[in-house]
Order: structure tokens, then C-alpha cells, then sequence
């Protein structure tokens, strides 16, 4: 009797799950068979996940394998799901028709078809809320892929390539005739031997441009030039799971403490090394994920959520909810949160523009409108640390007022800081032999002052490298500001001392300090060779013989006159590289 008063209830009178499930015993078995089925899934995938993560592939096609990651669950429950609603709709409608509720409305079995039908559209639209920020993600990778292969042929290639890649791949052809600053007779002998037209591929002219052309030794040179970089990837790989490394411990792949970068990772760590070898074991476990830790969640990170929400949405609306009153209520709230977290929202948002628009970034100089002067350390959505560069001091500022006040960046697309040295020389030197030696100071620090890897610090139109046939360091590359250097300025006629400044350009703000320190080395070996005095700064009255000092300072004038003709005075319009 309980069983047919049961049977006799319609769909709009359901109030709960159990409700419907207690009107027929093949719905209840359906029901466990998917809770189950459901359970089992996560179980199972939870299991591949991490035996993909342990996998050769997972580090070497990250975004196959998360793409595999990411729709098998979704593939798996879809089967299921679809299985039992075949079921339901195949078995326990036809065999029961009875069932079927009158004036519309749908029955028990009916009803329990549309929740399966509802938890396939919300299983499909998570599915696509997944794949597509992996989507957007390899389409950007391989726009950095590109942007990395650009860098590659400006620097006709790699400090790890295997050989001579990049002249496996492209052909140099000299111009036709004698580019501008060079003999004609000098360029055909050059265009005779190999060891000449390596030098001339190297040649710049004055204005610092190239010559000649480059011509493809294969159909396609991306592909190749990919096919290099897996290559080194792999041997990377390699090394970091046999203990071919610094630590000499076998790294181990899938650790929740990353100890291997994924190919992506081994990319971008490249393009910040400025594209050197990537040493295995060099960091320690977790060293770019930390790095990365507090980056902001891009557009193409939140739309799955957008995208999903909207599932939601259209489901609720499916099954007859108000949306409106959804809205209503939704709105509400958020206006609520909106009040009560104005300030961390305003900070999160300014930091958003801030990495999105590259105001400035961790390690780089910056001046805040207080003055203080340091390298941002970090910067969070709260707050930005920015070191003082003598650690000194930390300075801890709300990212949104960063925004909102002035700043100087002295890194941002700044690729010419002044290096300044200022001498006062003696009244009985002649300024212009003044001028010729710092002038020859100035060239030396243009040729002779590098970093650690031998790269030159100043900026110049021809690196000095190619003077000895080897390839540039990079200091001649995209200097698109016409600047004559080294400059010298006879400045002031001080108290004891005519005052001189002496500068050149160099690549970065950091630079200036040890291009700084090397040049007044420079000056005081050249001051000592050629007898140029400073004096010393006092105001008492001078009793010394000024004629017989004039002598010694007269002895070396021959000397110096030679400077002159040889480098000029720095303001004769005698620029960087003329004789």
C-alpha cells in the first residue's frame, strides 16, 4: 500500500533527493552505481596524476600532459554518467510507462534523467573551463618560443649550442661592394678567404649596422633550432636524474618540492640567465616555484572561472531558477565584501596593472617620490618590498600608493645610464692635454672594463670583440640613440683646480659603479705617466717655486701633444671609434 501511495507522487511534489530515489528501486541502484563509479574516478585519478607527474613526458610535453591531466577525469565521468542515464532512460522508463506524471510534469525516472543530464553539462562545461587556459597557455609559450629563437639569430647563436649551429642553418653573403669604412681593395681581399669573410661578417659600420645577408641552409630553421633546444632540454634532464650534476644526487621527478624544471620553466630560466646553460641542481628544490609563487592570477587563469560560473548559471536556469533574484542576491553580497575589503582590493588591483602593464619588476632600481632609492625585492598584492642596494634597509610600501605617486625607473627600457667620473687638475696643466688623456681613459674604459662573462659594460656602436674576430659580447646591439662617447668637459675654474668631468654610457644602472671605480684607476695610471697634478684643495698662500714647476710639468709636453693628435681632445668632433 506504501509502495503505491509512493508511486502516486508527481515531480513537482519531490522535496528531496531521497525523496525521489524512494519512489523506485531501479533509480536507488543507479544511484550507488554512479556515487561509486564517481569515487572510483577521483581514486583513479588521483593515481595517474601522480604517476604522470614521474614521467619523462610530464617534463618534456607539460602542456600534452596536463591537457591528458585534465580531460580524462571529465572523459571518464561523462561515460558514466551518459551509461546510466542510457539505463535509466532505456529500462526504467520503458518498463515502467506507468510512471509517467500527468499534465506535464515529469516523473521520478524523468526527473532523475534530467540531474544526470544537468551533471553532464556541468562535467563538459568544467572540462572546457580546464582546457582552455592550457590552450591560451601553450599559444603564449610558443610566442616566447619565438621571441627566444629571435634572440638566438641576433646573437647568430647560443653560448650552448652544439657547434657552429647557427652557420649550419644559415649562409652569410657579403655585399657587393665595400660597405662604408672600408677600403675596397681591404674588402676584396677579405672576400677571398674564409677567415676574411668570417671578419666581415662581423664588421659593422660606423653607425653600428651589419653588412651583407643571411640566406637559409634549410627549409625550415625554427623547426631545427627547436629541435637544438629539446636536445639540450633532454640532456638537462638527463643529468639531473643520473647525479651528473653539482649536488651529484639523482634528482628525483614528481617530488611535491620540484627539483627538476619542466621544459617551460628551463626555457624562462634561460631567457632570464640571458639564454646561458641551464646548470643542473644550480638551486636549490622548489627554487622556481617559490620565485613564481607570488605572481597574479592572469585573464586567462580567472576566465575558467567566468566560464564555469556561467555553466552554473545556465543550469539553474534550466531547472526554473529565478536568475534575477540569483543576481540580486549575488549582488548584494558582493557589494558588502566590495566596502569591507576596499583597501586590499585596491591594492590587489594596482597590482595587477602593475605586472600587467610592466611598471616595474622584481630587481629592478627604482626612486620613490620620498627619495628613497633601491631594487625591488618584491612585490605582492598587498605591499612591495624594495631593498636598499647596500642592504641597508628594506622599504615596505602598500603596492596601491606605488601606483598612485610618482616613480623614477632607472632600469625600464633604459639602455644608456651615464658613468661619471669629476678630477680637478692642476692650473699649470694645459686643459687640452687634460682633455686628450681623459679622452684615452674614456676608450680604454670602452674596450677594457667587462663583467665576469667578458661582456663590455659600456654601450658602443662596435664592440670592440669584433676588432679581434670574435663575435660581439652584445654592448653594439639595439643602441638605437646616436651618442658620441667618450665625453670630456672641461667644466669650471675652481678655487685650486681647473675641473674636468669625463663619462660614457653604459648598459645598465648597476654598471656605472664598477665602470666608475676601473676608470679612476684608469686615470690615476694615465695622470701618473703623463705628470698631471691634482692639487691639493687648501687656501693658504703659495710660496713654491711656480717656474721651476712649470718645468716639470713642461718635460712631458711632447708626450702629451702625442695623446692629443693620437685621440683628440673629446670636443673636437672626433667621435667614438675615429682616428
Amino acid at each position: 500500500m506504501a509502495g503505491e501511495e509512493l508511486s502516486q507522487i508527481t515531480a513537482g511534489q519531490f522535496e528531496t533527493v531521497p525523496h525521489l530515489l524512494a519512489t523506485s528501486e531501479a533509480l536507488q541502484i543507479a544511484f550507488i552505481i554512479m556515487t561509486a563509479g564517481i569515487i572510483g574516478i577521483v581514486a583513479i585519478y588521483k593515481r595517474f596524476s601522480s604517476w604522470m607527474a614521474t614521467q619523462r613526458f610530464y617534463y618534456e610535453r607539460p602542456h600534452i600532459s596536463k591537457f591528458l591531466r585534465s580531460v580524462m577525469l571529465p572523459i571518464i565521468a561523462i561515460v558514466l554518467i551518459a551509461a546510466i542515464n542510457v539505463h535509466v532512460q532505456t529500462n526504467v522508463l520503458t518498463e515502467d510507462p506507468g510512471r509517467q506524471a500527468a499534465d506535464g510534469m515529469l516523473s521520478a525516472s524523468e526527473t532523475f534523467a534530467k540531474i544526470l543530464n544537468t551533471f553532464t553539462i556541468i562535467v563538459i562545461g568544467y572540462a572546457a573551463s580546464q582546457m582552455i587556459p592550457i590552450i591560451l597557455t601553450k599559444r603564449d609559450r610558443t610566442i616566447d618560443e619565438k621571441g627566444d629563437f629571435d634572440a638566438w639569430f641576433e646573437t647568430r647563436g647560443f653560448s650552448d649550442d652544439d657547434g657552429d649551429l647557427f652557420h649550419k642553418l644559415y649562409k652569410w653573403t657579403p655585399p657587393k661592394e665595400a660597405p662604408e669604412g672600408m677600403d675596397a681593395e681591404e674588402f676584396r681581399k677579405l672576400t677571398g678567404t674564409e677567415e676574411g669573410m668570417a671578419q666581415l661578417e662581423q664588421f659593422r659600420t660606423t653607425k653600428g649596422n651589419p653588412i651583407g645577408m643571411y640566406e637559409k641552409r634549410v627549409k625550415n630553421p625554427l623547426e631545427e633550432w627547436k629541435k637544438s633546444e629539446r636536445a639540450k632540454y633532454a640532456k638537462y634532464y638527463t643529468d639531473c636524474t643520473s647525479g651528473n650534476n653539482q649536488s651529484g644526487i639523482k634528482l628525483r621527478p614528481g617530488m611535491k618540492v620540484a627539483e627538476i624544471y619542466p621544459i617551460d620553466l628551463w626555457r624562462e630560466e634561460k631567457r632570464l640567465g640571458g639564454y646561458e646553460s641551464v646548470v643542473p641542481s644550480a638551486h636549490p628544490p622548489g627554487y622556481a616555484a617559490k620565485k613564481r609563487h607570488e605572481l597574479p592570477k592572469s585573464i586567462k587563469q580567472l576566465m575558467p572561472i567566468g566560464l564555469f560560473a556561467a555553466t552554473i548559471l545556465g543550469v539553474l536556469g534550466w531547472w526554473g531558477v529565478d536568475l534575477f533574484v540569483v543576481a540580486t542576491a549575488t549582488g548584494g553580497f558582493s557589494i558588502g565584501l566590495g566596502l569591507a575589503l576596499q583597501e586590499t582590493m585596491k591594492n590587489y588591483f594596482a597590482y595587477l596593472r602593475i605586472r600587467k602593464d610592466s611598471v616595474f619588476k622584481e630587481g629592478d632600481r627604482i626612486q620613490l617620490e620620498s627619495g628613497y632609492n633601491g631594487l625591488v625585492h618584491r612585490i605582492t598584492p598587498l605591499v612591495t618590498y624594495v631593498r636598499d642596494a647596500l642592504h641597508e634597509s628594506v622599504a615596505v610600501i602598500p603596492t596601491s600608493s606605488l601606483v598612485e605617486s610618482q616613480i623614477i625607473n632607472y632600469t625600464k627600457e633604459n639602455q644608456l645610464v651615464p658613468a661619471t667620473v669629476k678630477v680637478g687638475v692642476s692650473y699649470l696643466n694645459d686643459p687640452k692635454q687634460v682633455e686628450a688623456i681623459l679622452t684615452k681613459v674614456g676608450r680604454r674604459a670602452m674596450s677594457e672594463i667587462v663583467d665576469p662573462k667578458g661582456k663590455h659594460l659600456v654601450r658602443q656602436y662596435r664592440c670592440p670583440y669584433l676588432d679581434q674576430n670574435k663575435p660581439s659580447c652584445g654592448c653594439d646591439k639595439d643602441l638605437h640613440v646616436d651618442v658620441t662617447q667618450p665625453v670630456v668637459r672641461f667644466q669650471n675654474f675652481n678655487d685650486s683646480s681647473l675641473d674636468f668631468a669625463l663619462w660614457v654610457y653604459v648598459r645598465n644602472y648597476g654598471a656605472q659603479f664598477k665602470t666608475t671605480t676601473e676608470m679612476r684607476i684608469m686615470m690615476y695610471e694615465e695622470f701618473k705617466r703623463y705628470d698631471i697634478r691634482i692639487p691639493w684643495p687648501i687656501r693658504t698662500v703659495y710660496q713654491g717655486d711656480e717656474k721651476r714647476e712649470a718645468e716639470e710639468i713642461g718635460a712631458l709636453d711632447k708626450e702629451r701633444d702625442k695623446v692629443i693628435d693620437e685621440y683628440g681632445t673629446g670636443t673636437d668632433g672626433r667621435g667614438e671609434g675615429e682616428d
